[in-house]
């Protein structure tokens, strides 16, 4: 279930009802908040739990806003006019004459093809668009990560077990009990140097499960003695697409 209204101080207010939640979730937007709901939530509940949160909500969307401002970035807004694209991924909306969304693949491109009459005003649409966006950037980054990380396995002699890409929001990446490793397709996101810095992380988890100090020494070995300032630099990225 999903529905949206607006609130004067908050904007846009987009609810949707999640089976598995079990309490009300609220995450602020620069221009909005998106909340998750229990089945049976009322409007009243809703209410209240809004109404309390009110103050904190809006302070957290100035703090947004004033980032956004410092980056130089603008709103989530995906139509016409986006482009995602880095040195492994490309992907752009275009119009298209057929009713229907469609992806078409050219070559390393990936282009969302729209029909003409797509309202990209609509909060539903673009929830779906972001969705559309996320899929896309997956297909490319499987294409791609566990190439490159292969490549460093055989160059550093740390071998493996399988590679996944997920659309993990939380985590560059992680490496099982089993030598298997997870990467996030938004690692494809990053600088070519973070994204090595991040896979050769993962791979010497083969070797050393915890981050003592012979993971680190190990790290260290791998990154010309930068490890812990190549962390601190992928502190200022995110799991996520940033417009």
């Amino acid at each position: 279930m999903f529905t949206t209204f607006t609130d004067e101080m908050l904007g846009l207010i987009i609810v949707r009802t999640n089976a598995r939640a079990r309490r009300i979730i609220m995450r602020p937007q620069t221009d909005g908040v998106q909340v998750t709901v229990p089945p049976q939530t009322t409007e009243r509940q809703l209410t209240d739990t809004l109404n309390h949160f009110r103050q904190r909500l809006r302070a957290q969307q100035l703090e947004m806003q004033k980032v956004a401002e410092e980056k130089g970035t603008g709103s989530s807004r995906i139509d016409l006019d986006f482009r995602l694209e880095t040195d492994l991924i490309n992907i752009a909306l275009e119009c298209g004459t057929r009713k229907d969304f469609y992806l078409r693949t050219e070559q390393e491109r990936t282009v969302i093809v729209c029909p003409p009459d797509t309202d990209f005003n609509a909060p539903d649409r673009q929830e779906w668009l972001h969705r559309v966006v996320e899929r896309a950037l997956r297909l490319q980054a499987e294409r791609v990560l566990p190439e490159r990380i292969r490549a460093l396995s055989q160059q550093h002699n740390l071998p493996f077990g399988a590679c996944r890409v997920n659309v993990s929001k939380g985590r560059w990446g992680s490496c099982s009990g089993r030598k298997d490793i997870n990467l996030s397709c938004y690692l494809a996101l990053l600088p070519p140097h973070l994204r090595d810095y991040v896979m050769l992380h993962e791979l010497c988890h083969t070797q050393e499960m915890n981050h003592g100090p012979r993971f680190w020494a190990l790290l260290d070995a791998l990154t010309d003695g930068k490890a812990k300032a190549l962390r601190e630099e992928l502190k200022g990225h995110r799991t996520e697409i940033e417009f």
